[in-house]
Protein backbone atom coordinates (compact mmCIF):
# COMPACT_ATOMS: atom_id res chain seq x y z
CA UNK A 1 0.00 0.00 0.00
CA UNK A 2 2.68 2.57 0.75
CA UNK A 3 4.40 2.10 -2.39
CA UNK A 4 1.30 2.46 -4.48
CA UNK A 5 1.31 5.91 -2.15
CA UNK A 6 4.75 6.90 -2.87
CA UNK A 7 4.02 5.94 -6.79
CA UNK A 8 0.65 7.85 -6.99
CA UNK A 9 1.96 11.18 -5.84
CA UNK A 10 4.59 10.88 -8.51
CA UNK A 11 2.36 11.03 -10.95
CA UNK A 12 0.67 13.71 -9.51
CA UNK A 13 3.75 15.13 -9.26
CA UNK A 14 4.30 14.75 -12.51
CA UNK A 15 1.23 15.70 -14.04
CA UNK A 16 1.07 19.12 -12.03
CA UNK A 17 4.64 19.76 -13.54
CA UNK A 18 3.38 18.72 -17.40
CA UNK A 19 0.29 21.23 -16.85
CA UNK A 20 2.41 24.02 -15.81
CA UNK A 21 5.04 23.36 -18.60
CA UNK A 22 2.09 23.56 -21.59
CA UNK A 23 0.71 26.68 -19.67
CA UNK A 24 4.14 28.27 -19.33
CA UNK A 25 4.82 31.69 -21.30
CA UNK A 26 8.44 32.76 -23.34
CA UNK A 27 7.91 35.92 -20.95
CA UNK A 28 8.14 34.01 -17.70
CA UNK A 29 12.13 32.69 -18.43
CA UNK A 30 12.68 36.37 -19.64
CA UNK A 31 14.95 38.73 -18.20
CA UNK A 32 15.36 42.61 -19.38
CA UNK A 33 17.79 43.77 -16.77
CA UNK A 34 20.06 45.35 -16.33
CA UNK A 35 21.53 45.57 -19.44
CA UNK A 36 24.68 44.93 -20.72
CA UNK A 37 26.94 48.01 -21.35
CA UNK A 38 27.59 48.52 -25.44
CA UNK A 39 31.15 48.07 -26.13
CA UNK A 40 32.42 48.44 -29.56
CA UNK A 41 35.10 46.28 -30.85
CA UNK A 42 38.18 46.59 -32.59
CA UNK A 43 37.74 47.07 -36.73
CA UNK A 44 40.55 43.95 -36.94
CA UNK A 45 41.12 41.06 -34.51
CA UNK A 46 43.25 42.15 -32.05
CA UNK A 47 42.19 46.15 -32.14
CA UNK A 48 41.10 47.29 -28.88
CA UNK A 49 37.49 47.67 -28.07
CA UNK A 50 35.92 51.06 -27.39
CA UNK A 51 36.24 50.40 -23.40
CA UNK A 52 39.66 48.59 -23.42
CA UNK A 53 42.68 51.05 -21.20
CA UNK A 54 45.69 51.75 -24.07
CA UNK A 55 48.56 50.38 -22.33
CA UNK A 56 50.75 50.96 -25.66
CA UNK A 57 49.83 52.05 -29.19
CA UNK A 58 53.03 52.62 -30.57
CA UNK A 59 53.71 56.26 -29.33
CA UNK A 60 54.92 56.05 -25.81
CA UNK A 61 55.06 54.40 -22.55
CA UNK A 62 53.69 56.72 -20.37
CA UNK A 63 51.85 54.15 -18.51
CA UNK A 64 54.48 52.82 -17.74
CA UNK A 65 57.24 52.63 -15.10
CA UNK A 66 60.38 50.81 -14.45
CA UNK A 67 59.60 48.78 -11.68
CA UNK A 68 63.19 48.65 -9.79
CA UNK A 69 63.00 52.77 -9.36
CA UNK A 70 59.00 54.10 -10.44
CA UNK A 71 60.71 57.74 -10.44
CA UNK A 72 63.38 56.78 -13.05
CA UNK A 73 63.02 57.60 -16.71
CA UNK A 74 65.58 55.08 -17.80
CA UNK A 75 62.99 52.48 -19.06
CA UNK A 76 62.89 50.40 -22.70
CA UNK A 77 63.04 51.47 -26.34
CA UNK A 78 60.22 52.91 -28.12
CA UNK A 79 60.83 52.46 -32.07
CA UNK A 80 59.00 52.48 -35.09
CA UNK A 81 55.63 51.57 -32.54
CA UNK A 82 57.16 48.82 -30.90
CA UNK A 83 58.68 48.38 -27.42
CA UNK A 84 61.87 46.44 -27.55
CA UNK A 85 63.26 44.93 -24.15
CA UNK A 86 66.24 46.82 -22.71
CA UNK A 87 67.80 44.15 -20.18
CA UNK A 88 70.26 47.16 -18.71
CA UNK A 89 67.03 48.99 -17.47
CA UNK A 90 65.26 46.00 -15.73
CA UNK A 91 61.45 45.42 -16.21
CA UNK A 92 58.52 47.57 -16.79
CA UNK A 93 55.24 47.60 -15.20
CA UNK A 94 52.42 49.97 -15.29
CA UNK A 95 51.36 52.84 -13.13
CA UNK A 96 48.21 51.73 -13.08
CA UNK A 97 46.90 48.36 -10.97
CA UNK A 98 44.05 45.85 -11.79
CA UNK A 99 42.45 42.93 -10.41
CA UNK A 100 40.48 40.99 -12.74
CA UNK A 101 40.74 42.11 -16.72
CA UNK A 102 41.13 41.06 -20.08
CA UNK A 103 44.92 41.34 -21.58
CA UNK A 104 45.66 41.63 -25.10
CA UNK A 105 49.41 41.78 -26.26
CA UNK A 106 51.96 40.84 -29.14
CA UNK A 107 55.38 39.86 -28.63
CA UNK A 108 58.09 38.87 -31.57
CA UNK A 109 61.32 36.76 -30.83
CA UNK A 110 63.46 38.76 -33.03
CA UNK A 111 64.31 36.46 -36.46
CA UNK A 112 68.22 36.38 -35.77
CA UNK A 113 67.94 34.70 -32.23
CA UNK A 114 70.56 32.82 -30.55
CA UNK A 115 70.56 30.38 -27.43
CA UNK A 116 68.63 27.41 -26.41
CA UNK A 117 66.62 26.38 -23.80
CA UNK A 118 65.28 29.01 -21.61
CA UNK A 119 68.41 31.55 -22.75
CA UNK A 120 66.64 31.93 -25.91
CA UNK A 121 64.11 35.20 -26.21
CA UNK A 122 63.10 34.53 -22.46
CA UNK A 123 60.74 37.13 -21.09
CA UNK A 124 57.48 37.04 -19.15
CA UNK A 125 54.76 39.17 -18.73
CA UNK A 126 53.43 39.13 -15.02
CA UNK A 127 49.63 38.61 -14.96
CA UNK A 128 49.96 40.86 -10.85
CA UNK A 129 53.83 42.08 -10.00
CA UNK A 130 54.47 41.91 -6.62
CA UNK A 131 57.06 43.31 -4.39
CA UNK A 132 58.29 40.51 -3.18
CA UNK A 133 59.26 36.56 -3.59
CA UNK A 134 58.43 35.44 -6.94
CA UNK A 135 57.70 39.12 -8.33
CA UNK A 136 54.03 37.70 -8.79
CA UNK A 137 52.49 35.43 -10.92
CA UNK A 138 53.79 34.97 -14.51
CA UNK A 139 52.84 33.94 -18.12
CA UNK A 140 56.23 32.80 -19.79
CA UNK A 141 57.42 34.10 -23.22
CA UNK A 142 60.18 31.65 -24.58
CA UNK A 143 61.11 31.15 -27.96
CA UNK A 144 59.73 27.55 -28.43
CA UNK A 145 59.76 26.56 -32.15
CA UNK A 146 62.04 24.01 -32.45
CA UNK A 147 63.66 24.93 -29.08
CA UNK A 148 63.28 22.44 -25.87
CA UNK A 149 63.19 22.87 -22.51
CA UNK A 150 60.79 21.76 -19.33
CA UNK A 151 57.40 21.67 -20.32
CA UNK A 152 56.14 23.77 -17.15
CA UNK A 153 58.69 26.25 -18.43
CA UNK A 154 57.86 26.72 -22.13
CA UNK A 155 55.88 29.52 -23.22
CA UNK A 156 52.34 29.34 -22.37
CA UNK A 157 53.28 28.03 -19.26
CA UNK A 158 52.30 29.69 -16.28
CA UNK A 159 55.65 29.17 -14.87
CA UNK A 160 56.61 26.59 -13.32
CA UNK A 161 53.04 25.62 -12.45
CA UNK A 162 50.86 24.88 -15.71
CA UNK A 163 51.97 22.88 -18.31
CA UNK A 164 50.29 24.73 -21.83
CA UNK A 165 47.73 22.64 -23.51
CA UNK A 166 49.89 23.02 -27.00
CA UNK A 167 52.41 24.40 -28.30
CA UNK A 168 51.47 27.37 -30.69
CA UNK A 169 54.59 29.16 -31.77
CA UNK A 170 55.33 31.16 -34.54
CA UNK A 171 58.95 31.16 -36.12
CA UNK A 172 61.08 33.74 -34.81
CA UNK A 173 60.88 37.24 -37.05
CA UNK A 174 56.42 36.68 -36.79
CA UNK A 175 54.87 38.33 -34.68
CA UNK A 176 52.43 36.62 -31.89
CA UNK A 177 49.56 37.11 -29.57
CA UNK A 178 48.69 36.43 -25.95
CA UNK A 179 44.88 36.93 -24.79
CA UNK A 180 44.50 36.39 -21.31
CA UNK A 181 41.31 36.46 -18.84
CA UNK A 182 42.86 37.18 -15.24
CA UNK A 183 41.26 36.24 -12.31
CA UNK A 184 43.04 37.58 -9.27
CA UNK A 185 43.40 35.67 -6.05
CA UNK A 186 40.85 36.70 -3.16
CA UNK A 187 41.91 37.05 0.38
CA UNK A 188 40.15 37.16 4.23
CA UNK A 189 41.07 40.05 6.49
CA UNK A 190 43.72 37.56 8.29
CA UNK A 191 45.55 37.03 5.14
CA UNK A 192 44.39 33.43 4.51
CA UNK A 193 43.30 32.67 1.21
CA UNK A 194 39.63 33.06 -0.24
CA UNK A 195 39.74 31.97 -4.01
CA UNK A 196 42.70 31.36 -6.06
CA UNK A 197 44.44 33.49 -8.89
CA UNK A 198 42.65 31.65 -12.37
CA UNK A 199 44.24 32.49 -16.23
CA UNK A 200 42.67 31.47 -19.27
CA UNK A 201 45.35 32.02 -22.13
CA UNK A 202 45.26 32.21 -25.57
CA UNK A 203 48.28 31.77 -27.40
CA UNK A 204 48.15 32.96 -31.19
CA UNK A 205 44.31 32.10 -30.99
CA UNK A 206 44.72 28.68 -29.89
CA UNK A 207 43.58 28.00 -26.00
CA UNK A 208 46.48 27.26 -23.82
CA UNK A 209 45.44 27.56 -20.39
CA UNK A 210 41.64 26.78 -19.46
CA UNK A 211 40.32 28.30 -16.36
CA UNK A 212 43.79 27.00 -14.53
CA UNK A 213 43.97 27.94 -10.71
CA UNK A 214 47.32 28.52 -9.61
CA UNK A 215 48.55 27.35 -5.89
CA UNK A 216 50.58 30.81 -5.75
CA UNK A 217 53.54 32.98 -6.93
CA UNK A 218 55.38 31.67 -9.21
CA UNK A 219 58.83 31.00 -8.10
CA UNK A 220 62.46 30.02 -10.21
CA UNK A 221 62.99 27.59 -7.34
CA UNK A 222 60.93 26.67 -4.51
CA UNK A 223 57.44 26.07 -3.47
CA UNK A 224 54.72 28.73 -4.98
CA UNK A 225 52.76 30.33 -2.22
CA UNK A 226 50.22 32.89 -1.48
CA UNK A 227 50.78 36.29 0.06
CA UNK A 228 47.89 38.96 1.10
CA UNK A 229 47.48 41.80 -1.57
CA UNK A 230 45.26 44.12 -3.89
CA UNK A 231 44.98 45.23 -6.91
CA UNK A 232 48.54 44.78 -8.47
CA UNK A 233 50.22 46.44 -11.93
CA UNK A 234 51.43 44.06 -15.06
CA UNK A 235 54.45 43.57 -15.60
CA UNK A 236 57.42 42.90 -18.58
CA UNK A 237 60.13 41.05 -17.47
CA UNK A 238 63.84 41.93 -19.06
CA UNK A 239 65.19 38.32 -18.58
CA UNK A 240 69.00 38.57 -18.01
CA UNK A 241 69.69 35.68 -20.38
CA UNK A 242 72.14 36.64 -23.12
CA UNK A 243 69.76 36.11 -26.14
CA UNK A 244 68.65 39.43 -28.52
CA UNK A 245 66.21 41.34 -27.06
CA UNK A 246 62.34 40.63 -27.94
CA UNK A 247 60.08 43.24 -28.82
CA UNK A 248 56.52 43.93 -27.63
CA UNK A 249 53.53 45.69 -29.13
CA UNK A 250 49.76 46.06 -29.20
CA UNK A 251 49.20 46.68 -25.38
CA UNK A 252 45.59 47.01 -24.17
CA UNK A 253 43.58 45.48 -21.13
CA UNK A 254 39.77 45.65 -20.16
CA UNK A 255 39.03 45.95 -16.57
CA UNK A 256 36.05 42.86 -15.81
CA UNK A 257 33.58 43.98 -12.95
CA UNK A 258 33.94 41.83 -9.43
Amino acid sequence: MKHKIIFTALLAGSSLAAFAQQNAKPEDTEIWSPVPAVVTPGKVPGDAPSDAIILFDGKNLDEWVATNDTTSSHKWKVDDKIITVDKTAGDIQTKRRFMDFQLHIEYRIPSNITGSGQARGNSGIFLAALPWGAGGYELQVLDNYNNKTYVNGQVGSLYKQAIPLANACRKPGEWQTYDVIWTAPQFNEDGSLKSAARATVLHNGVLVQNNTSLIGDTPYIGKPEYRKHGASPIKLQAHGDKSEPISYRNIWVRELGQ
